[in-house]
């Protein structure tokens, strides 16, 4: 399954802070509220993630936003791929690096 990288985020974003009103997470993901709410709705048709409602809660548009194991286990998968990409981007520069420092010591 092939997320893309606004769901990851928010699916980074529900485990942090599954508490969260959709508003809040979409505040803190820098996403508008229909961005966020297509999203939600994605992860939640992929069975990534479960909403659960506040029923004695007197706001009754209250929920809980709930990684499933499946949505845990792809969000574990992203990011190793997301680190894995970043330490070769790291490897590749540093040997950028590595070839700048010969060529300018030997000027």
């Amino acid at each position: 399954m092939k997320l893309k990288k606004d769901e990851f985020e928010t699916l980074r974003q529900i485990d942090l802070k599954s508490k969260n009103s959709q508003r809040e997470m979409a505040k803190n993901l820098g996403f508008s509220l229909g961005k966020l709410n297509y999203c939600v709705n994605s992860l939640k048709e992929k069975g990534l993630i479960k909403l659960k409602n506040f029923r004695k809660s007197k706001n009754k548009l209250a929920y809980s936003y709930i990684l499933t194991p499946r949505g845990l286990t792809q969000k574990i998968k992203l990011t190793i791929n997301y680190m894995n990409r970043k330490m070769q981007e790291y490897d590749q520069l540093k040997l950028e690096y590595q070839k700048l420092n010969k060529l300018k010591k030997k000027k």
